[in-house]
């Protein structure tokens, strides 16, 4: 799986940047930049809670989900922004298989196992890092 989305990552880039010229990407944003590394940061925490009932974390979870939605949308109107913009797509999708899936299979089974949560994190706070890593090298005014 993880070779599967650094090859999607990598092919989306590449043909980003084969098809509009040579600014293909936009510049850093320490906005951006911030937005990416707090939401993660409260994504993660709230993760360590699923071992509790969802109903109980319900307002937590919309309260992040908010702030991540926020962020998406920030970085998703900046122009020359569509390769980060379609990995906060992959991982706040409810039917993948990182943060928005998470949330689902939490909201749907109640509580998850600690062993599966762990495990989640892993794989969603490498995701995280890529859009914080690709946005920190992107061009500084």
């Amino acid at each position: 799986m993880k070779k599967n989305l650094f090859r999607f990552f990598v092919v989306a880039i590449f043909l980003v940047s084969a098809t509009t010229g040579c600014t293909t990407i936009s510049h850093f944003d320490q906005t951006a930049y911030q937005q990416v590394t707090s939401v993660e940061s409260d994504a993660l925490t709230l993760m360590d809670k699923a071992v509790e009932d969802y109903s109980i974390h319900a307002k937590e979870v919309e309260d992040v989900n908010g702030k991540l939605l926020k962020a998406y949308l920030y970085d998703k109107n900046r122009p020359k922004n569509e390769v980060t913009t379609s990995m906060w797509e992959l991982l706040l999708n409810p039917d993948g298989n990182l943060y928005g899936g998470f949330i689902s299979r939490w909201k749907t089974e109640s509580k998850l196992g600690a062993t599966f949560v762990k495990e989640a994190k892993l794989k969603i706070q490498q995701n995280f890092d890529r859009i914080a890593q690709l946005e920190s090298k992107k061009i500084k005014d």
